[in-house]
């Protein structure tokens, strides 16, 4: 776990903007300001998957070096509050999670859930607003939004047997791409809408390509996949020229109003 004194809710990693690509990592960090301590719980617990997504941050970086395009990057863990969830929902910010009880969010007032949408989640969706809104300006095209998470191989006790996920609403413009590229790999077992489904509202496509009629996707892989400098690197390697070739559609850069599967927008 790292606690920062000073502190940032979020990372910029700089591209061109005239690419018309935006990446976004929710999960990437595990960090805590130091007024908030370890949210009660031992160190140990920020080395799970209940912190933070594992091997995102290194598969995120990697991966916008390798397209030369911007990414933005959560800091804060997602113990402290959740920026992939709505404002009303209820898992916003967890007091039971994966088995742990998180005792620095029970009881949660509603002055301290309010404090840490205003210092933390808002701040992190007015940067990922502000780097779309100037990656469309810079392309003078409607941005491909890409979202990059990991999932933990084992969840209550029930084995996982996806490598990686694909997770999307309605729009399928570069879910189907990018699940036929990856099933094309005879060693990789792709879920679509696996292990979650991507139709949550609120979350952050929802907020930021959905109601904008933007083509997005958000990539799930398997920890132990990306746990290591070695594996984060070979699945962005993997996923570059994939995204890449996407980015590269005409039909991905235009504005379309599919609409959401969890109700009318």
């Amino acid at each position: 776990m790292t606690r920062l004194s000073v502190f940032s809710p979020f990372d910029l990693v700089e591209g061109d903007r005239g690419k018309g690509l935006v990446l976004v990592a929710d999960h990437a960090g595990r960090a805590l300001p130091d007024e908030y301590g370890a949210l009660g719980l031992p160190a140990s617990e920020f080395d799970r998957h209940i912190a933070y997504d594992i091997g995102v941050e290194k598969v995120t970086r990697e991966l916008a070096a390798l397209l030369g395009a911007p990414a933005v990057l959560a800091n804060f863990s997602r113990l402290l509050i959740d920026p992939n969830r709505g404002e009303d929902d209820p898992t916003l910010i967890r007091q039971l999670y994966d088995g742990t009880v998180v005792p620095g969010n029970y009881p949660m007032t509603a002055e301290e859930r309010e404090r840490r949408l205003v210092r933390f989640y808002r701040p992190y969706h007015d940067a990922v607003a502000s780097m779309v809104a100037s990656v469309a300006e810079a392309s003078g095209v409607a941005p491909f939004l890409f979202s990059v998470h990991s999932f933990t191989p084992v969840m209550q006790g029930v084995a996982r047997p996806w490598h990686v996920g694909i997770l999307w609403d309605s729009d399928d413009r570069a879910p189907k791409p990018l699940i036929e590229a990856l099933s094309a790999e005879a060693d990789l077992v792709v879920g679509d809408n696996e292990p979650y489904d991507g139709a949550l509202r609120g979350d952050t496509m929802f907020k930021h390509a959905i109601v904008n009629g933007f083509a997005h996707a958000l990539v799930e892989i398997r920890q132990d996949l990306i746990a290591d400098n070695t594996g984060a690197v070979a699945w962005a390697n993997r996923l570059a020229p994939i995204v890449d070739a996407i980015n590269r559609r005409p039909d991905i850069h235009e504005v379309r109003m599919y609409g959401s599967r969890t109700g009318p927008l």
